[in-house]
C-alpha cells in the first residue's frame, strides 16, 4: 500500500487533520533487517506517551522486502503511515516527504536502522512542552 503525498500543501492542513500529537518520521532504505525492531521498539514508546501519535516511515526505493514488511505492519496498525518511492531519491527527499505528510504538532525525525535511540522520545517531547527558550550551540 502506498500512501499518496501531497506536496506543496505545507500549513495548509485544516485543524482536524492536524490532531496528532507526534510524528515520528523516519526514512528507509533496504532495512528489511531492522524494520519490525524499530516499529517494535517505536510502537511500545509512543503507546506510553498516551497521546495520539502516528510513525511515518518513508520506502525510499527499497530493492529488499523492507517495503512488503511495512505494509503488512500497516495493515495491523493504522498509527503507521508508510509512502513508498519507487526508486532511490535519496534520504534528504525522503526525509521531505515524511515531513510534508507529517501531522503532528511535534515531530522527531530519526534513522531506520536502530543508530537513535527511541526511548529518548519522551524526553524530548517533554523538553519541548516546558522549555520556553532555546539555544543552539555549534560547537
Amino acid at each position: 500500500m502506498t500512501v499518496p503525498i501531497e506536496f506543496g500543501r505545507r500549513g495548509g492542513r485544516s485543524p482536524l487533520e492536524r490532531q496528532v500529537y507526534l510524528s515520528v518520521v523516519i526514512p528507509i532504505h533496504n532495512e528489511e533487517e531492522s524494520v519490525r525492531a524499530l516499529y517494535t521498539a517505536l510502537r511500545e514508546v509512543c503507546d506510553h506517551l498516551a497521546r495520539p501519535y502516528e510513525i511515518v516511515l518513508v520506502d525510499d526505493g527499497s530493492r529488499d522486502g523492507t517495503f512488503g514488511l511495512m505494509a503488512e505492519i500497516h495493515r495491523q496498525d493504522p498509527n503507521l503511515k508508510v509512502i513508498r518511492f519507487r526508486k532511490n531519491y535519496g534520504q534528504t527527499a525522503a526525509m521531505a516527504a515524511g515531513l510534508e505528510y507529517a501531522r503532528g504538532g511535534v515531530i522527531v525525525s530519526m534513522d531506520g536502522d536502530l543508530q537513535n535511540n527511541p526511548a529518548d522520545i519522551p524526553v524530548f517531547s517533554e523538553n519541548l512542552t516546558t522549555t520556553t527558550t532555546w539555544s543552539v550551540d555549534g560547537g
